[in-house]
């Protein structure tokens, strides 16, 4: 049905190819409007024999949307209305499960946060070179000085307007009139939900909330006259889309919602998303906030009202405070139900125990602080986490660095958290560091006690080597971090609680708490035998671009050479499981995996290095194919079954369900101690060797959507189906294969490089003598017949038509089976074909089969009639399979699959794990 939606598609916009035409992305973007949306309509209203609404291309706007749509339209399927509701939870702790940020002094992580804060670095800095700001021009030591500033030094974001933009799938024309804030949004909140070890496609359509504080960075005026901009400009820089954006990128629908409360819009943005998990609106949020600065107009700005430090530094809670530093950022949080993230396994990195939200009201002043009002919300943040306060070891405070502020924030705490307690509070400030990076200074002070808490220790605040004199420190148990202090876990549970005050009243109070200890959720398939064993690991990795997939290698080399500790395993089973699978894909192989990710990082070939690239509409469903006889070899499958014990389990349950009907032992087959040549042994090995190659492949995570079998292979296919017991399947091929020794010495099989309609014509005259076993593919075709007659047609084509007589002395496919038709349905009375529980298609009809048909006449028939696998490929092909693995000891099948993604299993001679 996508296939179908994508080349009306295609039609309607005058495309040659459907092509063209990706399947997940939005119509509007691939050049749709109303006009060719209604005709769209109409075409596959025609073509699907429904009454589509004129709207159905806006209400699901993709080509895999709409097949959804068509497909419910035939069958029936869950409205939009009928949602299933959430059970609320309203004192449930919200675990944080990821976490992603930008910020001063080159900051990309939570670990470069966390180095810059225990090493007691400063990132504050002058302006930065790349806006267009003229330090000199705007600088002026007279604070009343309209216009100018008095401080040209602040905690800025390096390389602020660095975006990929194809990797979201944004033009480069809307990328530039695209406020910064909302590509910094993007890039952490696919951060966030990666370093959760989920893979952020996998969020589409899921109930997750986007809730983010933000204030305008001042960029439409700044962007406003760039040509080619104006379709862009007004949704590049609304506020609102700045958390709608993010949802729109992710195909996210839960609530989505943008905040501005000033200093407090992140936190504020956090206890929103808390409420709407406990409530069930949400099953996951993203939550955060970020502040950019297009401009200098807030220097300006605070210089006026003599609100800023002269060295643009926050010296929280210190004599020396002079005012706040300017200073920007961006963080992001993914957050999770405490409960639901223990029986996920996630990685819980801390828990938001409580929150509280509240207002100055009619304070002293519009943008003066309130100190009662703050003494309420930390009390009300206690009573929702369900604490009291000397059940909190430590405060991030507001803390900018203020002579009015910090004195009343001081207050605060000590007539909070100083009251009743044995040990102090301890209190300290990221913008000592960082410098008020407003709207996204809240969630920094989180990520700060997150890390923290991992790290078991509290930083210091710089700056601080003198408390305020202004606050009456004896009032209360409350300290200053004036240096570095252990907080290493015991048998107190460790909390912090984080501030953050808004200069237009909001407050907000919330308190973080160390993660419980692991749950240990037992995966069903941790008992299950592993797929190898002893051998090295395959680390896969993507990018959305050549030169994507060369930077993450290089990163991931950097990484790993940084923490030898690393267990490979680990790596392999993280980049596998928690990352998207994007266009451009390489695998490293081998024990040289740091030189193999070199080779990665500048393009260049090396061993162990497989690269490529899919194309944007992905490479469809997979296919498991079984091949006829050819493909064996003497020693397949040993080397294997040492190192692998699914393949060595799944083998010897083939051995088991063989032996009623052989008179050998497969271990002897396949080590060569026993005759390799006839039927009735090598057709039973190689089904044995094929099934249990099939196990592996599903151990591994590959299950086919579909099977196909080839001649003799039909057998292993309907056994992976589960249309054959394994017992019914090794009966039909130990007990068929032995009929044909019958034939043995009377024919043979000849390979043609040629279409199937020419090699008919020239085969003609030979009447019975010769028959088509085979329609491989569109130029591969296999005859069979008398000896005499092969050699007769081999000797009719010129040198320029490739033949090959097959090494078998007997004419399956051809009428010399007719013979065995009454013992071969004798023998095999008694199977019972089931429902198939992988889709099969026929080799004999290129049909889809359900199952019970495979009963001993099909299994004579596919013995006697043509094998029409062109036609079987074709079926699936059209069915949107594009992946065929070829699941047999050597490829013999692969050439002859065109247009899809061919991969074999083992070769000859090459049959170990590193295969």
């Amino acid at each position: 049905v996508v296939e179908l939606v994508r080349s009306q598609a295609a039609a309607v916009l005058g495309h040659d190819s459907a092509e063209e035409i990706v399947a997940t992305r939005a119509f509007r973007e691939l050049g749709f409007d109303s006009l060719t949306a209604v005709e769209l309509r109409n075409r596959l209203n025609r073509a699907c024999g429904l009454r589509l609404p004129s709207t159905v291309v806006f209400d699901h706007p993709s080509a895999a949307a709409l097949a959804d749509e068509i497909i419910g339209e035939w069958f029936g399927s869950d409205r939009p209305g009928q949602v299933v509701a959430v059970a609320a939870a309203p004192s449930e702790p919200i675990a944080i499960v990821g976490m992603a940020c930008r910020y001063p002094g080159g900051v990309r992580t939570p670990e470069e946060l966390w180095e810059l804060l225990a090493s007691g670095g400063d990132a504050i800095g002058a302006f930065p070179a790349d806006r267009g700001w003229n330090a000199e021009a705007l600088f002026d030591s007279d604070p009343d000085a309209e216009g100018s500033t008095y401080v040209v030094e602040g905690g800025f974001l390096t390389g602020a307007a660095d975006f990929d933009a194809g990797f979201f799938g944004i033009s480069p024309r809307e990328a530039l009139a695209m406020d910064p804030q909302q590509r910094l949004l993007l890039e952490t909140s696919w951060e966030a939900i990666e370093r959760a070890g989920i893979d952020p496609k996998s969020l589409g359509g899921s109930a997750t909330g986007v809730f983010v504080g933000a204030a305008s960075s001042g960029y439409f005026g700044a962007v406003g006259g760039e040509e080619g901009t104006e379709a862009h400009v007004i949704t590049g820089n609304a506020l609102s889309v700045l958390s709608g954006r993010i949802a729109y990128t992710l195909g996210l629908v839960g609530p989505a919602m943008t905040v501005d409360t000033a200093c407090s819009s992140s936190l504020v943005a956090l206890h929103q998303a808390v409420q709407a998990l406990r409530s069930g609106e949400c099953t996951v949020a993203l939550a955060g906030g970020v502040t950019v600065m297009a401009d200098p107009g807030e220097f300006v700005g605070f210089s006026r009202l003599r609100a800023l430090s002269a060295d643009g530094r926050c010296k929280a809670f210190a004599d020396g405070a002079d005012g706040m530093g300017m200073g920007e950022g961006v963080g992001m949080l993914l957050l999770e139900r405490l409960s639901e993230a223990q029986r996920k396994g996630r990685r819980i990195l801390g828990v938001i125990r409580g929150s509280a939200v509240n207002q100055d009201g009619a304070s002293n002043g519009l943008s003066a602080p309130n100190g009662p009002s703050q003494q309420r919300v930390i009390l009300s943040a206690l009573a929702n986490a369900q604490l009291s306060a000397s059940d909190v070891d430590a405060v991030e405070a507001h803390g900018t660095g203020t002579s009015l502020g910090d004195p009343i924030e001081a207050g605060a705490l000590l007539a909070t958290y100083g009251q009743d307690r044995d040990r102090p509070l301890w209190l300290g400030s990221v913008k000592s560091n960082i410098g008020h990076a407003q709207q996204a200074a809240g969630v920094a002070g989180v990520i700060k006690m997150v890390m923290a808490l991992q790290n078991g220790v509290l930083p210091k605040t710089l700056h601080a080597d003198e408390p305020s004199s202004h606050v009456d420190w004896t009032s209360g148990n409350v300290r200053l971090l004036q240096e570095s202090r252990d907080w290493l876990p015991g048998e107190r549970t460790r909390r912090a609680g984080v501030s953050a005050f808004g200069i237009s009243g909001t407050n907000v109070h919330l308190i973080v708490e160390e993660a419980p200890t692991a749950v240990t959720v037992q995966d069903p398939q941790d008992s299950a035998e592993p797929v190898l064993t002893g051998a090295s690991v395959a680390w896969p990795i993507s990018g959305s671009s050549a030169e994507a997939l060369a930077g993450q290698a290089g990163r991931l080399r950097e990484y790993v050479l940084a923490r030898p500790e690393l267990a490979a395993g680990d790596i392999a089973w993280s980049l596998a499981t928690t990352r998207s699978a994007l266009e451009h894909r390489a695998v490293v192989l081998g024990a040289e995996r740091a030189a193999g990710l070199a080779a990665v990082a500048t393009g260049q070939p090396a061993p162990g290095v497989v690269t490529g690239s899919v194309a944007p509409n992905g490479v469809g469903r997979s296919v498991f194919v079984f091949p006829g006889q050819g493909s064996q070899w003497v020693g397949m499958g040993r080397e294997l079954a040492e190192t692998s014990p699914v393949f060595a389990a799944r083998l010897a349950e083939c051995a088991a369900a063989l032996a009623p009907y052989v008179d050998w032992e497969l271990d002897d087959v396949l080590a060569g101690r026993h005759g390799f040549e006839a039927a009735d042994i090598v057709q039973p090995a190689l089904w044995a060797v094929m099934v249990s190659l099939a196990a592996v492949w599903q151990a591994a995570g590959v299950e086919p959507d579909a099977v196909v079998g080839h001649s003799q292979g039909e057998i292993a296919a309907a056994a992976v189906a589960g249309i054959l017991s394994l017992a019914d399947a090794a009966k039909v091929v130990a007990l068929r294969s032995k009929t044909l020794t019958a034939l043995a010495g009377r024919g043979g099989m000849l390979s043609v490089a040629e279409p199937v309609d020419a090699v008919r014509e020239r085969t003609a005259s030979y009447g019975k003598r010769l028959s088509i076993a085979a329609v491989n593919g569109p130029a591969s075709t296999v005859v069979s017949g008398d000896a005499d007659a092969l050699r007769e047609l081999v000797a009719s084509y010129p040198e320029s038509v490739r033949t090959r007589m097959i090494p078998v002395d007997y004419a399956s496919h051809s009428a010399h089976v007719d013979e065995l038709r009454a013992e071969i349905l004798a023998v095999l009375n008694g199977i019972t074909p089931r429902e198939a529980r992988i889709p099969m298609v026929s080799a004999l009809t290129g049909e889809w089969l359900s199952g019970p048909e495979l009963d001993r006449t099909y299994w004579y028939a596919s013995l006697r009639e043509t094998v029409e696998f062109d036609r079987a490929v074709q079926a699936l092909a059209e069915a949107g399979h594009g992946v065929f693995v070829e699941v047999s000891p050597h490829p013999v099948l692969t050439g002859a699959i065109e247009g899809a993604v061919v991969v074999g299993t083992l070769r000859r001679e090459d049959g170990g794990a590193e295969r």
